[in-house]
């Protein structure tokens, strides 16, 4: 039923609970009823801003006002606080990683349909402009027929000091960094994946992975090159895209970046790069009057649309953009990951 306002409480404003609390603020439709931390320094940040705040996760539960409950805890918390909600009537936005494994997430699933109420994760970097631009440019085929794309987070200060170290808290960049990079792939490249093979790195951290690199072979499509690292003092670029007619590179969170594409593949003749053991022609650069460089085509997103299509959802007018079947896909795809990590070898998938 269409409401003026949908009541939604947060639980756990820590860092992105507030940031959620400052972006729900400015959506039409939505509201604030309260919040609730299990810190009390948190509990008089949240009166200080003038919220209501609750005493208890119980109190939340029996709120009647409260349409919506946002959870925003560490990750090891998310699937007890979301089956609570779910149970009492309740829609659930949920912090990314859903949960730590997928039989969790079938039965946040189950519990969402049977009690026939909204469960969305906030895998808010479908919104990043740099992911939105590449995707655009795989799908406009600017490039030809893609065959290799590599997405890459990089890092140099080590995991933070916080839950994120902890295994039982769902630590580690899997969850914490893979859980989007691969989300978004799945989202720009279609079809099954047919392997997986992944490493995890342990640099600066023995208790959970600090990085890792994973490499997808998809049945129909391109090869993909994922990783993530948090000691890598020079980055390599955000995203590098090979085609059969061109390369793009976006090398940071600015989109600084291009396109360079072949302009006539009939201009063979290579000036030679003369090298200190002698001359190379395969490697040498193309001439000027062979290619041509393109700006990005770059795409402006709005992160407010993410809880915009919540609201839209529940009046009935629109239709969830990030679906739980996508999310189940990509904590299998984690799980994967892992699996292949601990075996050493090439795992299958689909």
């Amino acid at each position: 039923m269409k409401k003026d306002s949908y009541q939604l409480a947060i639980v756990g404003l820590g860092g992105m609970g507030d940031w959620h609390r400052d972006i729900i603020g400015s959506i039409e439709g939505l509201k604030i009823c309260g919040s609730y931390d299990i810190r009390e320094e948190r509990q008089q940040y949240a009166a200080e801003h003038g919220l209501h705040v609750y005493h208890s996760l119980e109190e939340v539960m029996a709120d009647e006002n409260c349409d919506i409950v946002l959870i925003a805890t560490p990750n090891q918390h998310h699937k007890e606080i979301a089956l609570k909600a779910l149970n009492h009537k309740k829609h659930v936005v949920c912090e990314k990683p859903a949960v730590l494994c997928s039989a969790d997430m079938a039965e946040i699933m189950t519990a969402a349909e049977e009690n026939n109420s909204l469960f969305v994760v906030h895998q808010n970097r479908r919104w990043d402009e740099d992911y939105l631009t590449v995707k655009r440019i795989i799908e406009e085929k600017q490039l030809g027929e893609i065959h290799r794309i590599e997405s890459r987070v990089h890092g140099s200060r080590g995991i933070p000091g916080d839950w994120r170290q902890l295994k039982e808290c769902g630590g580690g960049m899997v969850l914490d960094w893979g859980v989007h990079i691969l989300d978004q792939v799945l989202q720009m490249v279609p079809g099954k994946i047919e392997s997986v093979y992944a490493a995890l790195t342990y640099v600066t951290n023995e208790l959970v992975d600090d990085g890792f690199t994973a490499l997808l072979r998809f049945a129909q499509g391109p090869e993909v090159l994922l990783e993530v690292g948090t000691s890598n003092f020079i980055d390599l670029p955000r995203w590098y895209v090979l085609g059969q007619n061109g390369s793009a590179v976006i090398r940071d969170w600015d989109l600084s970046g291009e396109i360079v594409l072949v302009k006539d593949w009939n201009l063979k003749d290579a000036v030679p790069v003369r090298t200190a053991a002698g001359l190379t022609k395969t490697m040498a650069p193309r001439t000027a009057d062979s290619i041509v460089t393109e700006p990005l085509p770059v795409v402006e997103s709005d992160i407010r649309d993410f809880y915009k299509n919540v609201r839209d959802t529940l009046d009935g007018s629109g239709e969830i953009l990030v679906k739980n079947q996508e999310v189940m896909r990509v904590i299998r795809l984690m799980e994967a990951i892992f699996a292949s990590a601990e075996q050493n070898q090439v795992v299958g998938f689909e």
